[in-house]
């Protein structure tokens, strides 16, 4: 990994304990671990979310897609 690469990487992480920290606080009946999971995701799907922030929540439809083709 790239010092770029592990930069963006840092980034992620950071930008997901901050989600992961207002989602708790948002839904108490949250563990921190559902937190911390909802977090990551939010976060290394970041571009979409904020697409679907805009005006555009059509774009999160890819992500329900994804979701359907994983294996159980």
């Amino acid at each position: 990994m790239d010092k770029a690469e592990a930069d963006r990487h840092d980034k992620m992480l950071e930008l997901a304990e901050r989600l992961g920290e207002v989602l708790l606080k948002a839904v108490p009946s949250l563990t921190e671990v559902q937190a911390e999971e909802a977090g990551i995701y939010m976060a290394k799907h970041r571009e979409l979310f904020a697409k679907a922030f805009r005006g555009s929540p059509d774009v999160l439809a890819t992500l329900q897609e994804e979701g359907e083709q994983e294996p159980a």
